[in-house]
């Protein structure tokens, strides 16, 4: 907490912590700076700065368990949602991919339970990707779905330029 004090400038500049699960356990205990996910950060401080030129294939995005209970379930579907005129499916039954950290690495029979219903409603939809904000999770979703998962900040990255 110190080295982040000291590295935002007592607090002038947000942090950016990559792992929403992380950001859950850290906004526990850090309450004197402003914490944010990849979604909130990329939505309340980048958008801004952004002309998003959407593509039009269809994506998932996973809520992370850690983004629900921080209350922000929304912003990575509107995130997605300026990236894509395409279909933005948040599979349903699907609100905990049970990775648990790094427990999918040593208990994969939890995370392939949890996520049993993933694969259907992905080809149902003919989605080619996936996106979230916690590289486990994402582990774990690539390999029970039949397609790649990865940071919601590459889908951005490939949908907008700065603005002039």
């Amino acid at each position: 907490e110190d080295a982040l004090w000291r590295a935002s400038e007592e607090g002038r500049y947000p942090v950016l912590c990559d792992q929403s699960p992380c950001l859950h356990r850290m906004r526990q205990t850090i309450h004197r700076m402003k914490l944010y996910e990849p979604a909130e950060f990329i939505y309340t401080f980048l958008r801004p700065h952004l002309t998003f030129k959407p593509t039009d294939r269809p994506v998932a995005v996973h809520i992370t368990c850690s983004t629900r209970e921080m209350g922000l379930a929304d912003t990575p579907v509107k995130l997605a949602r300026l990236c894509t005129t395409g279909q933005v499916l948040v599979p349903e039954e699907i609100g905990r991919c049970a990775f648990a950290g790094d427990r999918g690495f040593t208990h994969p029979e939890l995370n392939a339970y949890a996520l049993r219903k993933l694969r259907p409603q992905i080809e149902a939809a003919n989605i080619q990707i996936g996106y979230s904000n916690s590289r486990t999770c994402e582990i774990g979703l690539t390999t029970n779905s039949g397609i790649p998962y990865v940071s919601i900040a590459y889908l951005v990255d490939e949908c907008t330029e700065a603005k002039p």
